[in-house]
């Protein structure tokens, strides 16, 4: 079914130029967040990136990011992921002597709104400022879906899609013709990182030790999800 109600996605960035100069985006250094990076560029002086970090400190992930902040020669914030303070609250891959310790910190439960919305009192910005995300619509169904029910831009959240209407072909071409790379994470997992999943550890485990190792410290018992695989292998 066509999207024809929902503006092109040049003319929602246009939208958004006229409320405010300056945008945020939600980037995750995957290839749609690239590309709506790119397509920002079109229509802001200013835009503020920020990363949200499922473990602290990765090295590929610092990497990554790294080349990312040359390549567009602006800053990205680093910020927690919500998903790192739930896995934790969760007591995913944690230890029965971590299990007080973890409860007794009171970790708080947050979500993606949350960290739009303390990132931009913190940095003292207008609330006529909206969050750009890389959601397209040709993604998955899900995301069809939502464009199709909420349209590219949320007023209510203050967020939009600058990307909505991309084809991958229209994606691929303008990261080749900007000529930006895709990271390491897609060299080994064809995609970002953005999980500890036994798809993400199993690479790792072999081909960063150390990042293997960092994720260990705060789920120890990472090793459950390998060799659960493995003894899956062995009963088939």
């Amino acid at each position: 079914m066509p999207l024809d109600h929902v503006p092109p996605s040049d003319q929602v960035c246009e939208e958004m130029r006229e409320r405010s100069d300056t945008c945020m985006l939600a980037f995750s250094a995957g290839k749609d967040a690239i590309a709506a990076w790119i397509q920002l560029r079109r229509f802001f002086p200013k835009i503020i990136p920020f990363f949200m970090y499922l473990i602290p400190d990765l090295g590929f992930v610092n990497d990554d990011l790294a080349y990312y902040e040359d390549f567009f020669g602006t800053r990205i914030i680093r910020v927690p992921h919500p998903s790192l303070y739930r896995m934790l609250n969760n007591l995913v891959f944690q230890p029965p002597e971590r299990v007080s310790i973890i409860q007794a910190a009171g970790l708080a439960n947050f979500d993606y709104q949350h960290v739009v919305k303390l990132l931009r009192e913190d940095l003292q910005l207008s609330t006529a400022m909206y969050s750009a995300t890389g959601v397209r619509a040709a993604d998955s169904p899900q995301r069809y879906m939502a464009v199709k029910r909420y349209g590219a831009i949320n007023h209510r959240q203050k967020s939009f899609f600058p990307i909505w209407d991309w084809n991958k072909e229209r994606m691929r071409r303008e990261l080749l013709e900007a000529k930006v790379k895709l990271g390491i994470q897609y060299r080994w997992f064809g995609r970002s990182f953005d999980g500890i999943d036994w798809r993400f550890l199993s690479v790792l485990k072999t081909a960063s030790p150390k990042d293997y190792a960092t994720i260990k410290e705060w789920f120890p018992l990472v090793d459950v999800e390998i060799l659960r695989r493995e003894y899956a292998k062995e009963k088939v």
